[in-house]
């Protein structure tokens, strides 16, 4: 069985190919198409005419090239940037219509559960009982469980390019009252949600998403060309250190650093700040860097739990009705 899935982030459409005779997602063909999309949203979040054009001849693209690796449909969804759009319906309605590719927005939460699945899958039960930080373009996405699927999930509005839009805006490099502002707004956020991870105690602390990857690089990590197999950690004492050089550079000098991108490095002070803040309050001294995230989780639970699965979280998040209509799994914090 052949799969495909394309995630449209914050930054980049990416398509992932994979075989999964196993049961296990094996990539055998991986695509990514840099369209930047939060660089383009106006004041509101809202996506302009020209950028949902380029988002439907990405997807388009994806689709096409998913059928010549010999996959069916891809499995599209999208996450903040378009889930956060006042013009959300619009784009979806575009994307399909243009690609012929039904594309949803996953709640936050959800993100935050099928990114837990892909880390527990790859880190499997030794990792113990288990917390997943998980820093978007958007959004963080935080999750805390023992089994296969977390016991408890939240979404907050601190993702990287979201807090530089808010905080940093003109400021290049940033201002240090703006660098306070915005660990203040990340603690305050983060209060109720590190409260609950401290309390569960878990065993291990895990990271995903492309931010962490490339702060465990400029904070000493393998380079990524070393493969996925490598073990990469990132200390939270080291993290404090790639903070205090982010923020003494301006953006085409932090782009020179180890592990930093071009296309992230605005962004990647922010994301340093939220990463910081949410290990030092779940009293988290280092994070496993996982390679598999929402990707692998999306085809990990559709080989789990069958084409069914997908179809009703496609239909419930396709645009097509203003609320939600699938239940998430979200535990109450203890009394």
């Amino acid at each position: 069985m052949r799969l495909s899935v394309v995630d449209v982030g914050s930054n980049t459409v990416r398509l992932v190919v994979s075989d999964a005779e196993d049961g296990v997602p094996l990539p055998v063909h991986t695509a990514k198409w840099k369209l930047r999309l939060s660089g383009q949203v106006d004041a509101e979040g809202r996506i302009p005419d020209e950028a949902v054009l380029q988002l439907v001849e990405a997807v388009s693209a994806a689709g096409q090239t998913a059928q010549r690796w010999g996959a069916a449909g891809p499995l599209a969804f999208a996450t903040a940037v378009v889930r956060h759009a006042p013009n959300r319906l619009n784009v979806l309605r575009a994307v399909r219509t243009g690609s012929g590719i039904q594309i949803c927005t996953l709640p936050g939460e959800l993100e935050a559960e099928l990114t837990f699945l892909g880390a527990r899958r790859w880190l499997g039960w030794q990792a113990g009982p288990l917390a997943l930080f998980d820093i978007g373009g958007g959004s963080l996405e935080v999750a805390f469980g023992r089994g296969r699927m977390p016991d408890f999930v939240a979404s907050l509005p601190l993702g990287a390019n979201r807090l530089t839009r808010e905080f940093f805006d003109g400021q290049d490099p940033p201002i240090v009252r703006s660098v306070k502002a915005l660990r203040r707004k990340a603690r305050h956020q983060l209060r109720d949600v590190a409260g609950r991870i401290r309390w569960e105690g878990p065993r291990t602390a895990v990271a995903t998403s492309r931010t962490f990857q490339q702060l465990a690089r400029l904070g000493g990590a393998a380079p990524g060309r070393r493969g996925p197999f490598v073990p990469r950690q990132l200390a939270r004492r080291d993290l404090r250190g790639c903070i205090d050089v982010l923020a003494a550079l301006p953006t085409h000098e932090r782009a020179d650093l180890p592990g930093i991108s071009a296309p992230r490095a605005r962004q990647s002070l922010a994301g340093a700040i939220v990463g910081h803040t949410v290990m030092k309050l779940t009293g988290a001294k280092a994070v496993t860097i996982c390679p598999w995230a929402i990707r692998e989780g999306v085809l990990l639970r559709y080989i789990e739990d069958g084409a069914a699965w997908w179809s009703a979280i496609a239909d419930s998040y396709d645009g097509s009705a203003t609320a939600a209509r699938m239940p998430l799994r979200i535990a109450t914090p203890p009394a």
